[in-house]
């Protein structure tokens, strides 16, 4: 089944990928930008790029897809600090 794919590299991405939908929810029921760094999400979705980047080009298997995934849901994560980040802002002035 998972022929030519790691068991570990597939275990470190579904154990990370775990954590965004609570962080996405989280973001989005409180409306707040505490705890959060852009700087660190512009970070975490530069890391699944090179991993997708690396799939495409040298090692290619079913794993991107989750690579994929997760890049998806650090985005999703990082646009929702840009939307809360504005809003904060403008009810500040």
């Amino acid at each position: 089944m998972f022929s030519g794919m790691s068991i570990f590299e597939i275990g470190m991405l579904l154990c990370f990928g775990a954590a965004w939908p609570f962080s996405i929810y989280r973001s989005l029921k409180s409306g707040s930008i505490a705890g959060k760094s852009p700087f660190f999400l512009c970070i975490i979705m530069v890391g699944y790029i090179c991993g997708i980047l690396n799939k495409l080009l040298y090692r290619y298997d079913q794993v991107v897809f989750l690579y994929a995934l997760n890049l998806v849901m650090v985005s999703t994560d990082f646009l929702i600090y840009i939307r809360n980040s504005r809003r904060l802002r403008g009810s500040e002035a």
